[in-house]
């Protein structure tokens, strides 16, 4: 395409990065992003979850929470994806302290948790033996919400 002048656009640039990130390739996909940068096509919230995600699904959480501080910075919001990927990212890493502060700054900062969201953080907390905590939200979210069978499950295993 750059040969051919033809500049590539953020869908062009997302999907180069999905695809690197689907194989595993994470420092290319952040240089493809940097790169992004570079040639002034801003990053979305599709570019910044996709990062995140990738990061999260390969154990370098660390480096999603910084790419989502980042995001922040630039003025982009995070939206459901964003948070849910994070959460499940920090509940597989064993760092139940910083998945609990990521949905609470999720509910204050206005953005909905979906039923995958409770069952991420349910699943965490109970296999973080936090059981108290999950009772907490289970009876929070079934007052706001129908309980589904999955987290149900998730309490009795």
């Amino acid at each position: 395409m750059i040969r051919r002048s033809v500049d590539p656009n953020i869908f062009t640039y997302n999907s180069l990065i999905n695809g690197l990130c689907m194989h595993n390739r994470l420092d290319e996909a952040k240089q493809m992003f940097e790169f992004m940068v570079s040639k002034d096509c801003l990053p979305d919230v599709v570019a910044y979850n996709t990062l995140i995600n990738g990061f999260c699904k390969s154990k370098r959480v660390e480096e999603g929470l910084a790419l989502f501080l980042e995001m922040s910075q630039r003025g982009v919001v995070g939206n459901t994806v964003t948070y849910t990927t994070l959460i499940q990212g920090l509940f597989q890493a064993g760092d139940v302290e910083t998945a609990q502060e990521v949905f609470q700054q999720m509910v204050s900062c206005g953005v909905p948790p979906n039923i995958m969201t409770y069952n991420i953080l349910l699943d965490g907390l109970c296999n973080n033996e936090k059981l108290e905590k999950a009772l907490v939200v289970l009876n929070s979210r079934s007052r706001n919400m129908q309980a589904e069978l999955p987290e149900f499950v998730f309490l009795i295993n």
